[in-house]
């Protein structure tokens, strides 16, 4: 008898709703393309073994390209409540004093637009997301981490 070979759909497709934890900051590749860094804060509440309520925050860094990026700056700042949706990206880099370091980022995208690189990402089999940025609302967040480059 043959061994079955189980075959899973292998999906990367976030979705995250948190406040920002400093303003958007936008910079802007050789070409011109605007890519703005926002700084996520997303909580969990829980309640512990001894019934005590407890807060967990994950701090996510989140990319946006091209004019979603222009109006994240003009739309969104400090403490902004914001919904997004996109998909996880790994990096590396080496700081000044010569460590190497990883993390993951959050790539988020309007519907129908792509980040630079989008295509030769598809061409190996892993597909674009979409994602939407809702319009700000309040106010006040904790700081976030500034241990991951931009």
């Amino acid at each position: 008898m043959t061994p079955q070979i189980l075959r899973l759909l292998q999906m990367n497709d976030v979705r995250l709703v948190g406040r920002l934890t400093r303003d958007p900051e936008v910079r802007y590749t050789a070409k011109g393309q605007a890519v703005a860094r926002l700084d996520m804060a997303v909580n969990r509440r829980f309640k512990d073994g001894t019934g005590e309520w407890r807060d967990d925050t994950t701090f996510v860094p989140v990319k946006v390209w091209r004019e979603a990026a222009e109006r994240c700056k003009e739309r969104l700042k400090k403490g902004s409540p914001l919904y997004v949706e996109g998909r996880l990206r790994s990096t590396n880099w080496e700081t000044k004093d010569g460590q190497k370091r990883s993390g993951i980022e959050f790539l988020a995208k309007m519907t129908g637009e792509e980040a630079p690189g989008e295509q030769e990402n598809e061409s190996v089999g892993e597909p674009a997301a979409a994602a939407t940025l809702q319009e700000p609302v309040g106010s006040s967040a904790s700081a976030g981490s500034d241990d991951i480059p931009f």
